[in-house]
């Protein structure tokens, strides 16, 4: 561990911070539909998921490499650089959970890398034929395969079993909903969990700690491993809510059909050296159940809203990283300044959240947005005030008694 230097400790401790926001962020991949169908309960969902976080860190380096020694050229990044590239990152991150959106932590670890090295060294030091193949077409790719696979699926299940819904049937899926989640949650920390193993591998080659080339070492694996999997614990509640009830409503065979493509999605593409986005895939195979189930609707405004942050989040993420590696070129002062920046930031985006919590006690509750036209209408049309209603009941006649009514019959004695 020789060179070890001050700002490569910062880059590590920052690394590992921002590991812990991707599985806070990133929890709802996993167990966002486990939790809404009512398959297990909200607590234990999210220890079982990071337990399996933890164990799916250690099955794969391939994504790890991928990052370290494919997207950028890791010879003359500074340790500088890939602190400012996971100041991106983390910003977008707390952004995107404080409004409930699932966008890719990985994305915007990638878009803070890619923003980070142009403002260092130019565009040269990106590799674009890796940025196109490993990381646009799968994010491309990926929630489009997995839908169809979801889709296809759902409408399996229900061909199969039509006419034979039985509590047993039920529990069945309800168990076979347990097990792909569990299978998912492995998959996401073979995947993400490499990625800061890959950030941190590559700050450390920065540093000249290790060699160019070199495998993450065994503590990077363990230290990653452990934050995704403490980040995942705590739970993610509200980008849960948003991806269990807000996107679509699903039955337990419809959720087993989501998250078993997922899985194999993600599993597949760890494989292959992939640096895939978990988020784009779930969503993607959410969004094909809830269209696989005859009857069954996607919210198409929370999926708007989810395309947008999935489109901004490489371009904002590398700007905010380009903008913090402008502050840290100008010195030690500089790098200061930046790291009190994204610590009061963080601070503020957690003190704002605590106006509207969310968490395991009320992450299965949905407020539906009122409709366009009701919103138009109420703010163009203020209530009558009380004075008004006096004046509009002065305008409108009494009735008239029966007794002064020409056309009623005479009284009798």
């Amino acid at each position: 561990m020789e060179n070890f230097s001050l700002i490569l400790a910062i880059v590590v401790v920052t690394a590992l911070a921002f590991d812990f926001t991707n599985g806070f962020h990133d929890t709802a991949n996993a167990m966002a539909t486990t939790i809404s169908t009512g398959a297990l309960k909200p607590k234990v969902a999210v220890a079982m998921s990071a337990a399996l976080n933890l164990v799916g860190a250690f099955l794969s380096v391939e994504v790890a490499n991928t990052i370290s020694k494919g997207l950028v050229d890791e010879t003359g990044i500074r340790p500088e650089v890939i602190f400012a590239a996971l100041v991106g990152a983390i910003l977008w991150n707390l952004v995107t959970w404080l409004v409930g959106l699932p966008s890719s932590s990985s994305h915007a670890l990638m878009g803070g890398l890619i923003g980070a090295t142009i403002a260092s060294a130019g565009t040269g030091a990106v590799h674009s034929d890796a940025l196109v193949t490993k990381v646009l077409i799968p994010a491309v790719a990926a929630p489009v395969v997995a839908g169809l696979a979801a889709l296809l699926a759902t409408r399996f299940s229900y061909a199969l079993s039509k006419g034979s819904e039985t509590e047993a049937t039920r529990k069945g899926y309800r168990a076979g909903q347990i097990a792909s989640a569990g299978l998912v949650s492995l998959a996401h920390g073979t995947n993400d969990a490499q990625k800061t193993m890959g950030i941190i591998t590559l700050a450390l080659v920065a540093g000249g700690s290790i060699a160019p080339g070199s495998n993450p070492p065994t503590w990077v694996i363990l230290c990653a491993g452990l934050a995704i999997a403490l980040g995942t614990y705590l739970g993610g509640w509200r980008i849960i809510r948003t991806m269990g009830k807000g996107l679509t409503d699903l039955q337990p065979r419809q959720g087993f059909a989501a998250q078993t493509s997922a899985a194999t999605a993600i599993l597949a593409s760890a494989h292959l050296g992939f640096s895939l986005s978990t988020t784009h895939v779930v969503s993607g195979s959410v969004m094909g159940a809830g269209l696989g189930r005859k009857g069954g609707v996607v919210r198409w405004s929370t999926a708007t809203r989810m395309l947008v942050a999935w489109v901004l989040t490489l371009p904002a993420a590398a700007l905010v990283a380009a903008l913090a590696e402008s502050v840290t070129d100008l010195g030690d002062w500089g790098t200061a300044l930046v790291a009190v920046f994204l610590v009061a930031a963080s601070a503020a985006i957690w003190k704002i959240s605590r106006r509207e919590v969310v968490d395991h006690s009320n992450v299965n509750e949905t407020e539906e947005p009122a409709g366009v036209v009701t919103t138009a209408i109420a703010a163009v049309t203020p209530p009558p005030t009380a004075a008004l209603a006096e004046e509009l009941k002065a305008t409108i006649p009494s009735p008239v008694p029966a007794s002064a009514d020409p056309a009623a019959p005479p009284a009798t004695v």
